[in-house]
């Protein structure tokens, strides 16, 4: 056994190691402290602002502040749309935890209906994050206090209050005011378009038709924001600034409302229209369709059950019949006869034998007159007092369908009005041009003589009729038929105080429809004043015994097609295919303060004088009231023929 060998340590050695070991060590950790203050340094010193900033906007939010809407007055002065406050329930969804179980409990809660919900969810698809999004746009009282109650169950929802739109008077503006009613993904596309975007952050709805929609960028107003403080639930502890939003202008329109009430109450039971306008302004003073619908119904949300009853009801309350098509019929022939004076194939004494019936040379077919025996030998005036159609197929004939075409385009048929709603329909002036593009056929002779009593392919919106007559009575003088009357803007002065500027608003006239000889006019609406004032023409009857000085003209137009020689029996035809009853009138005589055209759609028996014609009187006794109206005696004409008594039951 070998001895243990003896190892002599280096104490040197050691601690040499030791120090080097230390330093390094020493070295490293003040590496790291100048590192350290190195970075506190920068924080505090050189990113002082950039990361202020970035705290504070973990802390203070930029919240956008909706305008509150113009309001909409009539002539007078009365609401028709009002900003009314409301109570919404809405989700954050980004604050909840399980986003479907706590919707169907608290629609559990509040009775909240399954389709409300589906909505909700295809709404949560389009959102931006951290936007709210609305569950129920209308809560009762009831439902508020119930939600508040619980609200600590449900973290992410809350109540909203805001103001939405109200119309007072329901369906009895809706055609005209149209409705408010949400932002959806093709209007929000069209906003982004059109770079208003930033303009609509806090707003929830938008003017969908009628004047909403035409006078939505005034009456939107434009958009303010707030900057508040939150706290680490995302709750505003406090608002640190303030930016109001600048509220829409309010409109004052040219309708009156109580004449829209007495529109509505002749149509009741009716399908069709009524318009009355201001010839010397153009301003509208009734424009109503019936049967119409609430627009209400659209601000929260329609629902699919009352959308779908809507939509497929027979009386289409969607449409609005005041600017839609409709074949004019004899309403018409006063503006044919002007034409047949401007192209001198007539004067006032030219005269045309009637038979009961007008055949073209070498063609079988026979066009009836509405009274079988005839009218016997009938001249321009009598021609309109009687609406025979047999001296207006002959009229037709001899002017030729491109003649008429080109006058009636004058007076504003085949093209848009210029109403400041974007809705309405040019109807329909056909023409040789027309024809081809449309059916790519020939034009025939037989279908000018049906334009001659306003039929064939012709279709005229009432408010079309309601510009031309306007023009008809003011000698050639057109005018622009309008809803707006002025706008108000509130104004804040520099002390605070404030005050509403109504600025009226001026419509220039279109060029004036010249004619040859100004005594064309005074021979037609001469006419049209017999036609109103003989106990003989066929308009007489609606304004017997009325205290103003009334002309007009009746028509009843053929919906549906009939045979040679089919006698039409109303009893025995279908309803969609019965004859629509027609009317325009204008009153006084001397100056027109209005017109008025009416259709009605379809009716049981009769034709214009008795079913339109007692609708015109409505609206002008409503007009005019007590006031008293004769026709001025240098301008006196005989009208009446006191030999003659009988009355004619239907003129067309």
């Amino acid at each position: 056994m070998s001895p243990r060998r003896v190892v002599i340590r280096n104490q040197s050695a050691e601690a040499n190691l030791f120090a080097r070991r230390a330093f390094i060590a020493f070295t490293g950790v003040v590496l790291v402290v100048l590192i350290l203050f190195g970075n506190i340094y920068s924080l505090q010193v050189e990113s002082f602002e950039k990361y202020q900033t970035r705290s504070n906007s973990n802390r203070i939010k930029i919240l956008p502040v909706a305008p509150n809407r113009g309001l909409i007055y009539d002539r007078n002065g009365v609401l028709l749309a009002d900003n009314k406050p409301v109570y919404s329930l809405e989700v954050i969804a980004e604050d909840v935890d399980n986003i479907k179980a706590s919707i169907i409990e608290v629609s559990k809660l509040l009775n909240i209906t399954p389709e409300r919900q589906s909505k909700f969810f295809k709404s949560m698809k389009q959102k931006r994050r951290f936007k709210p999004v609305e569950l129920h746009s209308h809560l009762s009282d009831q439902q508020v206090a119930l939600f508040s109650v619980n609200q600590h169950k449900y973290p992410g929802l809350f109540v909203n209050a805001r103001l939405k739109r109200y119309y007072p008077f329901s369906d009895l503006t809706t055609h005209n005011l149209g409705y408010v009613a949400r932002i959806n993904p093709k209007d929000a596309k069209k906003l982004a378009l059109a770079g208003k975007s930033e303009n609509y952050a806090a707003t929830y709805g938008i003017g969908k038709l009628g004047i909403e929609r035409y006078y939505e960028d005034i009456l939107h107003g434009s958009i303010g924001h707030q900057e508040v403080e939150i706290n680490n639930q995302g709750r505003v502890i406090r608002t640190l600034n303030y930016t109001p939003p600048v509220p829409g202008k309010d409109l004052i329109l040219t309708l009156d409302i109580e004449l829209q009430m007495i529109a509505k109450r002749a149509l009741s039971g009716k399908r069709g229209a009524i318009v009355a306008m201001d010839p010397r302004t153009g301003g509208i003073l009734a424009m109503y369709s019936n049967p119409s619908y609430d627009g209400n119904l659209f601000v929260h949300g329609i629902s699919n059950t009352n959308y779908n009853k809507l939509r497929n009801s027979k009386d289409s309350p969607f449409v609005n019949r005041s600017i839609q098509g409709y074949p004019p019929a004899s309403t018409v022939k006063p503006f044919l006869a002007l034409t047949g004076l401007e192209e001198n194939i007539v004067t006032a004494s030219t005269e045309v034998y009637d038979p009961g019936w007008y055949q073209l040379n070498g063609l079988p077919n026979k066009y009836r007159d509405w009274k079988p025996w005839g009218h016997g030998m009938v001249n321009l005036t009598k021609a309109i007092e009687q609406s025979c159609n047999i001296y207006f197929y002959d009229l037709a004939f001899k002017l030729g369908i491109t003649k008429i075409s080109n006058m009636m385009e004058r007076f504003g048929f085949g093209d848009y009005t210029g109403i400041d709603i974007h809705e309405e329909s040019k109807a329909i002036m056909p023409s040789v041009a027309w024809k081809r593009a449309r059916y790519n056929q020939p034009w025939f002779t037989g279908e000018t003589l049906s334009v001659g009593i306003g039929q064939s392919f012709w279709t005229v919106t009432p408010l079309q009729l309601a510009q031309a007559l306007t023009t008809l009575v003011n000698r050639g003088e057109r005018k622009i038929p309008h809803l707006l009357k002025a706008k108000s803007e509130l104004i804040i002065e520099g002390n605070g105080n404030a005050y509403h500027q109504l600025t009226p608003i001026t419509y220039e006239p279109r060029a004036p429809l010249k004619l040859k000889e100004d005594s064309h006019w005074e021979v037609v609406l001469n006419a049209m004043h017999n036609t109103a004032q003989k106990p003989t023409a066929t308009a007489y009857a609606p304004f017997k015994g009325s205290q103003y000085d009334a002309s007009g003209k009746t028509g009843s137009a053929q919906v549906a097609r009939r045979k040679q020689g089919e006698k039409y029996d109303a009893k025995t035809t279908s309803e969609n295919k019965r004859d629509n009853a027609m009317f325009i009138a204008f009153a006084p005589y001397d100056k027109p303060e209005i017109v008025v055209t009416v259709a009605i759609e379809n009716v049981a028996k009769g034709g214009g004088s008795t079913n339109a014609g007692p609708v015109v009187r409505q609206i002008m006794d409503q007009y005019f009231g007590d006031r008293v109206i004769t026709r001025q005696a240098h301008k006196a004409k005989p009208i009446v023929d006191s030999a003659i008594k009988t009355i004619p039951q239907e003129a067309d």
